[in-house]
């Protein structure tokens, strides 16, 4: 039988349809099915709806992405402790003074620099964190955790206003790599990956090369690292492996220290000294006797009638070491170089005492922290602390060498606490690893060493009459203040600014 002719309603309806907004289109298009049943056959129906549901996608997206362009909005997504996260920070930071209006996603923990917090185009939304799943095999948890990640990442990610670009920081990227790409190309966002290293490598530490969850990450990092529009990395070596290996095209930005991040007058470093020796008794003061008009730490010393700091003659050095106590940090390497380093002045070398502070937190903290209780130093004091944001580079800026510890996964990324020590003229000790080089400059910033024994030489070597000015520490000192290492906000306006302008 010959088919009846097309009655206009249906086109009409789908006129009416497309002329409304992209939101209200994709709540008629379920309907349009029970309009059109009666009317066409079953395969142009499929067809006609698939059309449909695809317009609706572009218009919005359209809609979307011009709200983004216009808002001059972007979102900052770590999937981490987001007061832990200083590179994403920083970011931030870069953003809200070019005049972007910043969304900051990320788990709550320890408390953001002021600088961020008070920020008037920054605002922080934290993601909930799921912990407490005890029941079923440790893949079926972390199945059920990548799950309620993603449901959490595109609730939020469609909640806030829309963005016009979307930084993520990788890693941790599974699932918040594939989740927020789904987002940008529904809200017409452009999709930004920073990053820091492979997560894979990292699950690697916990797992064999071969187990099947690090299988799994390495093929999501590759697959989904592909879709982003665009790409930030570390190092140059990063670079070069996300090109070779990956056919990813990155834009080098290396970490570089803020501006809060500086030598610290006698001053400053006086009144945090006092605080901290509220709680740890390596920063009190030694003498028994102190005049009345003297305030004294175990490094400086106050005139209350002159307001005048100085340093305390005799006083111990100050080592420091900043760590999230993990897999990738080995510290048996730091302790045995003390006990190497104690047995030095034992034997009747001239060597100051040493009070070594390790600022962090993390999983393996108490670990280390029992290995410390069964060392019984007389010339060595090791304390583990928290300390505040605006405190941690105040510290840094007080003390006399680093010690870094960080080896690097993938061999493609570089420690941060070493670029922070920088930009407070700390010598840093680093253990050697891939690409340590394009930041420490072995015998000209600082020195690299393989294992404990080479850490206790330098050691002895860098406190050798260390608070003159011609010893080796204080020519490396000397370098880092002649260096003039380009700060964070100039190489972000020349590297990250043109990209967010071009796209």
């Amino acid at each position: 039988l010959p088919r009846s002719r097309p009655s206009p309603a249906p086109a009409c309806l789908l006129a009416v349809a497309m002329a409304v907004s992209g939101s209200a289109l994709c709540v008629l298009l379920p309907l349009l099915p029970l309009l059109l049943l009666p009317t066409f056959g079953c395969s142009f129906l499929g067809a006609l709806c698939g059309a449909a549901a695809v317009c609706a996608l572009l218009l919005a997206r359209a809609r979307a992405a011009l709200a983004a362009a216009q808002g001059r909005r972007v979102c900052v997504l770590v999937l981490g402790d987001v007061g832990r996260s200083p590179r994403m920070l920083n970011h931030s930071l870069s953003l809200a003074r070019s005049g972007f209006r910043v969304t900051l996603l990320g788990y709550g923990g320890a408390k953001p620099h002021h600088d961020v917090v008070n920020n008037d185009n920054i605002k922080i939304v934290y993601i909930t964190e799921m912990t407490g799943l005890k029941f079923g095999s440790k893949i079926f948890q972390y199945g059920i955790k990548v799950f309620v990640q993603t449901l959490q990442i595109c609730y939020i990610l469609l909640k806030i206003d829309t963005p016009s670009h979307i930084l993520l920081q990788n890693p941790p990227g599974l699932p918040a790599i594939a989740a927020t790409w789904a987002v940008c190309l529904l809200r017409g966002s452009k999709f930004i990956i920073d990053w820091h290293n492979y997560g894979y490598t990292i699950m690697s530490l916990s797992h064999a090369d071969r187990h099947p969850i690090v299988l799994i990450a390495k093929w999501y990092e590759h697959f989904f690292g592909k879709l982003a529009d665009s790409n930030l990395c570390v190092t140059e070596a990063m670079k070069e492996d996300l090109r070779v290996n990956w056919n990813i095209k990155a834009i080098t930005l290396y970490d570089r220290p803020s501006p809060i991040f500086r030598e610290t007058p006698l001053e400053l470093q006086h009144k945090l000294f006092k605080k901290l020796a509220n709680d740890f008794v390596p920063f009190k003061g030694r003498s028994e006797f102190v005049p009345s008009d003297l305030e004294q730490t175990a490094f400086t010393e106050l005139n209350i009638s002159t307001g005048n700091v100085t340093h305390i003659q005799g006083r111990p050095a100050l080592l420091l070491s900043s760590t999230s106590w993990t897999e990738d940090e080995d510290f048996s390497i730091l302790l045995k170089a003390l006990e190497e380093y104690e047995g030095f002045i034992t034997s009747g070398i001239t060597l100051p005492s040493l009070v070594c502070a390790i600022t962090g937190k993390g999983p393996l903290q108490e670990f280390y922290n029992r290995l410390i209780t069964k060392l019984h130093f007389k010339y060595i004091h090791i304390c583990t602390l928290w300390l505040e944001a605006e405190d941690y580079p105040v510290l840094l800026g007080s003390g006399d060498l680093g010690v870094c510890l960080h080896k690097s996964t993938s061999g493609l990324d570089l420690p941060m606490k070493v670029v922070d020590m920088f930009g407070c003229c700390l010598p840093v000790c680093a253990i050697d690893f891939q690409c340590l080089d394009e930041l420490v400059k072995h015998e000209e910033n600082g020195l690299i060493f393989k294992n404990s024994h080479e850490l206790a030489v330098q050691l002895k070597l860098l406190f050798t009459d260390f608070q003159n000015g011609k010893s080796a520490l204080g020519i490396f000192k000397r370098n880092l203040k002649e260096s003039k290492m380009v700060q964070w906000d100039e190489n972000w306006d020349e590297t990250v600014l043109p990209l967010l302008k071009s796209n």
